[in-house]
């Protein structure tokens, strides 16, 4: 099995053990492990006795690489999804960060997680990504995500207007800071801080939520994912923001901007001993308020 790792360089060097960890039972295992070019430069002289090969940038992988492991947050996935792009290989994530919806492996459980995944005990979560279109070409290439497509005021200007069409027929008028498009993958991360709704990966729906709007009345709106949404934007400061998961370009003129569902979807590795309802439960602290004891 050829497994590709990826990760951002770590400021914590408490993480170390445990990365010496992953490529030990790699090892172990037989894996032929492939390291992103990223990764590999903060690599060198931390860890010890690990033979792998380096993965350039923008090196093609489709049919060299069988799977690609995450290791850091779920930041760090969606840099790995946009090494992935349409690929369809599997990814999995060990969470070295916080919360961890789509790094969901724990550090305790590295050496049952590889063995799992070498001997292939695991689904293949399929999960919906969105795809962000318009004249200017805002990400090139990079047009998609997985968890949310933003629309966001610069942090010193006033509330944004956001005109909102469904399939060119108009939706609603957003005085808000902001609106985010959100995946039922992206609706456990940013736009359930802003009052959105949970929705589960196989609702084939997708979240709009406002970001703090000055109508009370105005409150997240559950959509079909076959739709198309498109906006344009009213500012009276100079510039405005989209942001495309982790990544953000600041526009200055107005742009009308096409949000729908992209063409290919995210194999996201779930173990056999996992589902989305524990992992709900595990994450969000279900039932482990003090009140109940």
């Amino acid at each position: 099995m050829k497994i590709a790792v990826y990760g951002r360089p770590f400021t914590d060097s408490e993480v170390l053990p445990f990365i010496q960890q992953v490529f030990d039972n790699l090892q172990q295992h037989g894996v032929e492990i492939y390291v992103h070019s990223r990764l590999h430069g903060y690599l060198q002289d931390k860890i010890t006795n690990v033979k792998y090969t380096v993965l350039e940038e923008g090196q093609p992988f489709k049919g060299l690489i069988d799977l690609f492991l995450s290791l850091g947050g779920d930041g760090t996935m969606l840099d790995t999804v946009t090494l992935i792009r349409d690929s369809g290989i599997p990814v999995i994530g060990i969470n070295f960060g916080r919360l961890g919806f789509l790094a969901s492996i724990n550090k305790s459980d590295i050496a049952a997680a590889i063995h799992a995944v070498v001997n292939q005990q695991y689904t293949l979560d399929k999960r919906a990504m969105l795809r962000i279109d318009s004249e200017a070409k805002l990400f090139g290439d990079d047009n998609f995500a997985l968890n949310e497509i933003t629309i966001h005021k610069r942090d010193d200007s006033a509330m944004i207007t956001t005109h909102a069409f469904l399939d060119n027929n108009f939706l609603n008028s957003y005085w808000s800071d902001g609106i985010i498009v959100s995946t039922a993958t992206g609706s456990t991360a940013y736009s359930l801080s802003c009052g959105g709704p949970i929705i589960f990966p196989e609702s084939n729906t997708v979240v709009l939520t406002p970001i703090s709007p000055h109508n009370l009345n105005v409150r997240p709106a559950v959509l079909p994912d076959c739709c198309t949404l498109s906006f344009d934007v009213e500012t009276r400061s100079a510039n405005y923001l989209i942001s495309c998961d982790s990544r953000t370009v600041v526009l200055d003129q107005p742009v009308r901007i096409n949000v729908s569902k992209a063409d290919f979807q995210l194999n996201l590795i779930r173990l056999n001993n996992e589902n989305y309802l524990s992992t709900l439960r595990h994450k969000l602290l279900w039932g482990l308020d003090t009140r109940n004891y």
